[in-house]
C-alpha cells in the first residue's frame, strides 16, 4: 500500500484544502507556543475543512476524476490483492517465452475460498513504471492473462480482474507479436469460462487494453475511476486537432462511473473514501473487498450456463437505445 506518511502530491482542485489544513496546523503550533487556548477557533475551522473536502470531492469534473484515476499513490492491482487476500501465489509467463509485468496475475485465498486475481500493474515511481510500461500490457500480458483465466476455470475458481491501464501498448513490437490477435482472443475465450468473472475498473479504463481482461458478468468501478474508449487528451487530438480541449473531450465521452452507470454499462460503484482511494487505501480495500464478495456471492448461485448467458446478454445490450421522434 502507499504510504500515507509521504508529502502528498496535491492536484490543482485540492490546494484550497492544502491551504486550510496548514493555516490549521500553524494555529494549533502558534497555540502550543504561546500556551493560547484556541480549540474552539481549530474544531471551526476542521468542520470547515471536512465541509471542503466533501464539497470538492463531491462535484468534480470529468477530467478531475480522471486525474484522481491517473494520482502516482491511488492503490494499484498488487495493492488492492495484499489488502482483500489471505494468501497470494504470483504466477508468470505466458508459456510463449514472455512475462510481462504491466500484467500481474495469481491465485489468492480470500475469506478461505480460492480465486484467480490479475489486473494491470502500474509503477509508483519513475523507474518501477518504466519497468512496467506504465500499465500498458504486451501481447504477452494479455496471453498469460488467458492462461490463468483457463487455469481458474478448469480448477472452479472464480476470477477477479482489475483494470487499470491508458491501453494496451501500441508499439511497433507489440502488433508484431499479435497485440490485437492476443486482446481478441480474450474477448472471445472469456464469453465461454463457466466460473463467475468480476471485473473492476480500479483507476484508469483504456480502450482495448481494459477490455482485454474486462469481459465478465458484473462490471465495478471504483468511485473516482473511469472508462473510456479513448482518453481524452487522445480525443481531442483526433477530433479537434488540440490535446487542449481534453476537458471538453472528458465531458463528452462520458468516462465517469456515474456517466456508465446511467448508461448501463456499469453494475456498481464501489466508494471511495473521501479523498480519493489514496487518502485512505485499507479504507478503499475494505469497500472493494466487500463489493466484490457481495456479487460473488450471487452470481454462485447460478449454473454456469446461466452466468454465460448473463455475460452474453450484458454485452450485448450496450449501446442499445430507443430513439422517440418528436
Amino acid at each position: 500500500m502507499p504510504n500515507p506518511e509521504r508529502k502528498p502530491l496535491l492536484l490543482d482542485f485540492e490546494k484550497p484544502l492544502a491551504e486550510l489544513e496548514t493555516r490549521i496546523h500553524q494555529i494549533r503550533e502558534l497555540a502550543d507556543e504561546n500556551g493560547v487556548d484556541v480549540s474552539d477557533e481549530i474544531r471551526k475551522l476542521e468542520a470547515r475543512s471536512i465541509q471542503l473536502r466533501q464539497e470538492i470531492f463531491s462535484s468534480l469534473s470529468p477530467m478531475q476524476r480522471l486525474q484522481l484515476a491517473r494520482h502516482p499513490r491511488r492503490p494499484s492491482t498488487l495493492d488492492y490483492i495484499q489488502a482483500i487476500s489471505d494468501e497470494w501465489i504470483e504466477l508468470h509467463g505466458d508459456r510463449r517465452g514472455g512475462d510481462d509485468p504491466a500484467l500481474v496475475g495469481g491465485i489468492a485465498r480470500i475469506d478461505g475460498r480460492s480465486t484467480v486475481i490479475l489486473g494491470h500493474q502500474k509503477g509508483r515511481d519513475t523507474k518501477d513504471n518504466i519497468a512496467r510500461n506504465f500499465g500498458m500490457a504486451a501481447p504477452g500480458g494479455y496471453r498469460k492473462a488467458l492462461r490463468l483465466m483457463e487455469h481458474a476455470d478448469r480448477f472452479g475458481m472464480p476470477i477477479f480482474t482489475f483494470i487499470d491501464t491508458p491501453g494496451a501498448w501500441a508499439g511497433l513490437e507489440a502488433e508484431q507479436f499479435g497485440q490485437g490477435e492476443a486482446i481478441a482472443c480474450n474477448l472471445r475465450e472469456m464469453f465461454r469460462l463457466d466460473v463467475p468473472i468480476i471485473c473492476t475498473v480500479i483507476g484508469e479504463g483504456g480502450s482495448g487494453g481494459a477490455l482485454g481482461i474486462g469481459v465478465g458478468e458484473r462490471l465495478l468501478m471504483l468511485e473516482h475511476s473511469v472508462y473510456t474508449v479513448a482518453t481524452p487528451e487522445a480525443c481531442a487530438a483526433i477530433l479537434w486537432k488540440d490535446s487542449a480541449k481534453a476537458p471538453q473531450a472528458a465531458e463528452a465521452l462520458k468516462i465517469t462511473s456515474w456517466d456508465l452507470k446511467n448508461l448501463g454499462i456499469l453494475d456498481q460503484i464501489v466508494p471511495e473514501p473521501v479523498g480519493g482511494a489514496h487518502s485512505n487505501p485499507l479504507k478503499a480495500a475494505s469497500a472493494l473487498k466487500q463489493a466484490l464478495l457481495d456479487n460473488l456471492a450471487e452470481l454462485t448461485q447460478m449454473t454456469g450456463q446461466q452466468r454465460r448467458q448473463l455475460r452474453y446478454q450484458k454485452f450485448r445490450h450496450i449501446g442499445v437505445f430507443s430513439e422517440i421522434s418528436a
